[in-house]
């Protein structure tokens, strides 16, 4: 009986410390998480362009972040932000100022939830 006893406690100290370094690996894990989804956040912008004459399909570019440009942004928003309203001018200056100064890290199909998200609900007429 007592033997018995010895090998549980021995079973059980066992396991309490696989407990104690897979907890330091989750907190690793959960930290590189974390520090890598804030630099995104930070350094990433995702720029959607809505569907024009120039760009019938739109597109989404993943770019390197402007100093106006928020994560999920478009030359719609931008537009809105800095004129108060969105025209074709605006438009085609606020596209052609992201793509000249930023660095296109991935191009990806144009989607309609992200540029909802970036206009606050709003849509604009091509």
């Amino acid at each position: 009986m007592l033997g018995i006893l010895v090998k549980i406690n021995s079973w059980y100290r066992q396991i309490l410390k696989l407990t104690k370094k897979n907890m330091k690996k989750s907190f690793v894990g959960l930290a590189v998480i974390f520090i890598t989804a804030l630099l995104i956040y930070t350094q990433i912008t995702l720029f959607v362009i809505q569907p024009i004459g120039v760009i019938p399909e739109g597109k989404t570019l993943v770019i390197l972040k402007l100093n106006k440009t928020e994560f999920i942004d478009s030359a719609d928003a931008m537009c809105e932000r800095e004129m108060g309203g969105v025209n074709l001018f605006c438009r085609i200056g606020m596209l052609g100022g992201v793509v000249s100064k930023s660095t296109i890290l991935l191009r990806l199909p144009y989607s309609s939830v992200l540029y909802e998200i970036s206009t606050g609900g709003k849509t604009y007429d091509r």
